[in-house]
């Protein structure tokens, strides 16, 4: 079973290529014009094991709310799309990571629907060149077109390590949910 998608968006306002690979090597290739967003994404690809290559043109002269909210609906489309009919998936796992004074907790259930429920303080507005509260949105986005819950919850005072430790949580927690552990489907229902 080969689990690897591709797909693409173009809008008023971005134009997005994913490439996905799910039983990847880490490996990735990101560029979104967010230089901090790029950095959560490779950290994401590399702690999960998930090939990435995300290429995002988006209006990141007016902010970068467009081009990180789009590459997160796409992101969970491209999730979507390579994890097909889930057969034989754990489907549930979580992850405690430190960072330095930081520490995130998070939770996945590859369900079949949608919740997102993330607790995230960040002090500044900005965390490198990315506004800060846009992470939880990001979060939202991936969630709503991936069909998945998510539980986050971040505890820490330097907001880079802050942010960096619940996407590199978010990375390892889906890596494990994402394991081919039997050949059924991980439901009582019979579908997901």
């Amino acid at each position: 079973m080969t689990r690897i998608s591709n797909v693409s968006r173009k809008t008023s306002e971005t134009d997005i290529e994913i490439r996905m690979n799910l039983d990847g090597e880490g490996k990735y290739d990101i560029q979104t014009g967010v230089n901090f967003f790029n950095h959560m994404l490779e950290s994401f690809s590399k702690h999960s094991m998930i090939d990435l290559d995300v290429k995002a043109v988006g209006d990141i002269e007016i902010d970068d709310h467009h081009t990180i909210e789009d590459v997160g609906i796409l992101l969970g489309e491209a999730f979507l799309e390579a994890i097909g009919d889930k057969k034989g998936i754990k489907r549930m796992a979580h992850a405690i990571v430190p960072m330095d004074e930081s520490v995130a907790t998070v939770a996945v259930d590859i369900s079949g629907r949608s919740y997102c429920n993330m607790k995230l303080d960040f002090k500044n507005e900005k965390i490198g060149d990315m506004t800060s509260d846009i992470v939880i949105h990001f979060f939202e986005s991936f969630v709503a077109s991936a069909k998945l819950n998510i539980y986050g919850i971040v505890e820490g005072v330097n907001d880079h390590h802050k942010a960096e430790a619940i996407f590199k949580a978010f990375a390892k927690s889906l890596k494990e949910a994402i394991k081919i552990e039997h050949d059924q489907i991980p439901s009582t229902k019979g579908t997901l």
